[in-house]
């Protein structure tokens, strides 16, 4: 790879839909309270040890994902859309270990009831530019996929 080519804007798109044995309300709460974030937002074995969110349009959202190996990776933004509890759309910037703003995202998650559970669609859209954003890039399906499965250990602790 050439450095120009590590100088292109790269871009990734992840769609995922889950269902969760729990009430819109409950799974809508998991992702807008930060005591909720802080116990499963992040891939497997990362854990969040600095969490802030203020669900409303305009709102802050921070928070600080601790990797298995110590390293910190800060993602910030705000809540660019709270229609409680159907759906939320945040607009963050996440940063490598050394502090470096790395990628931008849009998440945009709706919840749908179905039959007492909720149907969570996900779609988030990230862009960045060198090599870190593109490693970050390739391994946001499977960041999200264990993203959204320790969501659903979450929502079943939440009462």
């Amino acid at each position: 790879m050439t450095a120009a080519s590590d100088a292109q804007r790269r871009e990734h798109v992840v769609n995922a839909v889950r269902v969760y044995d729990a009430p819109r309300e409950r799974v809508f709460e998991a992702w807008t309270r930060a005591e909720h974030l802080a116990h499963w937002f992040g891939p497997r074995g990362f854990r969040i040890h600095s969490c802030e969110a203020d669900p409303r349009a305009g709102g802050m959202f921070r928070l600080c994902m601790r990797s298995p190996r110590g390293e910190d990776y800060w993602v910030h933004g705000s809540f660019r859309e709270v229609a409680a509890p159907e759906r939320l759309v945040i607009h963050c910037f996440a940063h490598d270990a050394g502090g470096t703003q790395r990628l931008e995202e849009v998440i945009a998650v709706s919840f749908a009831p179905e039959g007492g559970k909720t149907r969570l669609t996900l779609h988030a859209t990230a862009a960045g530019t060198g090599p870190e954003a593109a490693a970050m890039l390739r391994g946001m399906e499977q960041g999200w996929s264990e993203t959204l499965d320790r969501l659903r250990e979450r929502t079943d602790a939440i009462r």
